[in-house]
């Protein structure tokens, strides 16, 4: 091992260690109460009167940026490891619940905006960037994915072409209903829902309803009037 890597190994002891010993103590008097006061010289920023249950797994927390009355439940896995420039921030009085995935990789930002409600076991992944705005409501299950593999080469395994990163808009104010599918490049307009499992391909105008596999908007909110969806 080099000096570099020696190094670098030293400087996140002080993570593990403490993540290891603080993540698994139970009640909010005890347990969230430490990790909120000793969290705070590891993180990027962790806010006020955040509270996160035991059972949670931070890696990289130095690229981790928590807001005020955060809530983060047990089995959360907030993971941003992998590159220096990688960026997790969870706005003001954002909720996760239980058992949700978040992987930033590889130069990726992942942004939840303030307010946001992400329900159990959704997963968020990079290496694109995910921006979710301010409001929003994440049903259970949902998959937000900011990359698709390249399988251009069919005399190459699929593993070895890489992958394109395009990323993830999710404007305010948005609701997406159980194990909606989120895939690259998509920006999901302010003011939209979209239907529960529906598989969001394209882009969805503002205020929209869609649903389908691939998603189709069939009404708008604000014209109260069915729109077409020939293409």
């Amino acid at each position: 091992m080099n000096s570099k890597q020696s190094f670098f190994r030293r400087k996140h002891l002080p993570e593990s260690l403490l993540t290891n010993l603080l993540g698994n103590i139970p009640t909010r008097v005890v347990g969230s109460n430490l990790r909120n006061l000793l969290y705070r010289d590891i993180f990027a920023r962790i806010g006020n009167s955040v509270y996160i249950e035991d059972g949670v797994k931070f890696l990289n927390t130095s690229c981790i940026d928590i807001g005020n009355e955060v809530k983060i439940l047990h089995g959360v896995s907030i993971n941003a490891k992998g590159h220096p420039n990688n960026r997790v921030y969870l706005g003001d009085k954002v909720t996760l619940e239980r058992g949700i995935d978040i992987r930033a990789m590889k130069d990726t930002h992942i942004h939840i905006d303030e307010g946001t409600f992400i329900g159990p076991y959704v997963c968020l992944a990079g290496p694109g960037n995910i921006k979710i705005g301010k409001w929003c409501l994440i049903a259970a299950h949902v998959g937000i994915f900011a990359n698709n593999h390249i399988f251009d080469d069919p005399t190459e395994i699929i593993e070895n072409q890489g992958v394109s990163r395009k990323g993830i808009v999710i404007e305010d104010d948005c609701w997406l209903g159980h194990a909606v599918t989120v895939l690259d490049g998509v920006t999901i307009g302010k003011g939209s829902v979209i239907g529960a499992g529906a598989v969001v391909t394209k882009d969805i105008p503002p205020f929209s309803i869609a649903v389908g596999v691939p998603a189709k908007v069939v009404k708008s909110r604000k014209a109260k009037e069915v729109v077409s969806s020939k293409d």
